[in-house]
């Protein structure tokens, strides 16, 4: 493996960093300090200069006005994002507008992309299903216009040719959906097959309730009564869903070692000036240890990630699935992330639980991002499944 970055990619982690270092993490209330959501909406100042610079449209191709750079671009990009804990839905709005264009129709990609790579539409997803425990795709069902309704039934439960879909389910903590325009919705047919709806957030049968995330942020409860989707609007391409279930995982990832890189130089600053017995404490051989461990932490996150964002972006084989290393890359991420913001709260003393101060807002956000799409535990056990369905030598 060769994890050396292109020309191309390089250019776009300095554009992102450009546009990052004006956003400072208290832009919004402290979690800590605010019963509800910290805020309405999404810091709407960064997603129009992320517009500006074309950082939106990063993985699309020209066709759609994009860079044609490939997942492993955004995923350098999110890395940047979550050092400031920027509040744009980059990761899903991204990750949707990529698995659009790669498995759904020339009609539905002309109809979102241009738009979504120029900022003027915000795309989500939801991931969680009911519980956040059971796959999401088992929360909704699809079912053709025919089916009891008024149009006719295809062959193994596919829509009939010039008619939609309705769907019924629930998807929680689908995130800032109340700014999107329009929800990808993971679902399944009455054959069991998975498939991924596109809908407008104000289409009729769509009900929003709302919901607050660990890091202070907006979700929403997603109901679907009697929804009504075009033909074009649900791409029923196999491995769509698990593709972009795949980036959305693997994106995750990227916030994690994002993250965990700004809060262990955060930690280095501080221990580096704060002094007993008339010395730094980061010379100290307790404090030092812990913070090579975390670095140790760090860089297993960091080649777990390439590992699975190459994979998803080259298509290439292995003994095992991609899944696998998705699978890998996540428990780094949750586990790794997690261990890095304990420690350095423990290091920083009494000074990192000051909510004046910004490290409380990276051990929310980080806790978000552990449980999102799943904890380590969950993927210890896919990564068991697969080595059992897989078994290697």
């Amino acid at each position: 493996m060769d994890f050396t970055f292109t020309e191309e990619q390089q250019a776009a982690v300095e554009a992102a960093r450009a546009v990052f270092s004006d956003v400072a993490p208290d832009r919004a209330p402290s979690p800590a300090l605010t019963p509800g959501a910290v805020a309405e909406d999404i810091d709407r100042q960064l997603w129009n200069e992320l517009a500006r610079t074309d950082l939106l449209g990063l993985t699309l191709s020209p066709d759609h006005g994009g860079a044609g750079l490939d997942p492993i671009a955004l995923c350098l990009i999110l890395r940047e994002s979550a050092k400031v804990l920027a509040r744009v839905p980059l990761l899903e709005s991204c990750a949707v507008a990529t698995a659009v264009q790669r498995y759904g129709g020339s009609a539905l990609a002309a109809e979102l992309l241009p738009r979504t790579g120029r900022g003027e539409l915000i795309l989500t997803v939801g991931a969680n299903g009911r519980s956040g425990h059971d796959p999401a795709e088992l929360a909704v069902t699809a079912r053709p216009y025919g089916d009891g309704e008024d149009g006719e039934n295809g062959e193994d439960g596919t829509s009939a040719e010039g008619s939609g879909w309705v769907l019924d389910g629930v998807q929680s903590a689908v995130p800032w959906a109340q700014a999107a325009d329009w929800i990808a919705i993971p679902a399944h047919t009455a054959g069991g097959r998975p498939v991924l709806a596109l809908l407008p957030r104000t289409r009729d049968g769509v009900t929003l309730a709302d919901q607050v995330s660990t890091s202070g942020e907006r979700l929403a409860e997603v109901r679907l009564d009697g929804a009504r989707v075009e033909a074009h609007e649900l791409i029923d391409a196999p491995g769509c869903w698990e593709w972009l279930r795949s980036l959305l995982t693997t994106g995750t990832c990227a916030l994690a070692l994002g993250l965990g890189e700004r809060v262990l130089a955060m930690t280095a600053e501080y221990t580096g000036k704060r002094e007993q017995f008339g010395f730094p404490v980061a010379t100290f051989q307790a404090v030092a240890v812990q913070a090579a461990d975390r670095y140790i932490d760090l860089r297993a996150m960091e080649a777990t990630l390439w590992q699975a964002a190459w994979r998803i972006s080259s298509d290439a084989g292995g003994p095992l699935p991609t899944a696998a290393d998705v699978a890998v890359a996540k428990i780094w991420a949750s586990d790794g992330v997690r261990r890095v913001v304990q420690t350095a709260q423990h290091l920083h003393g009494g000074f990192g639980a000051d909510t004046d101060y910004p490290l409380h807002r990276y051990h929310a956000w980080a806790k978000q991002i552990e449980l999102s799409l799943g904890p380590a535990a969950a993927h210890e056990e896919a990564l068991g499944d697969l080595l059992a369905a897989h078994p290697l030598g």
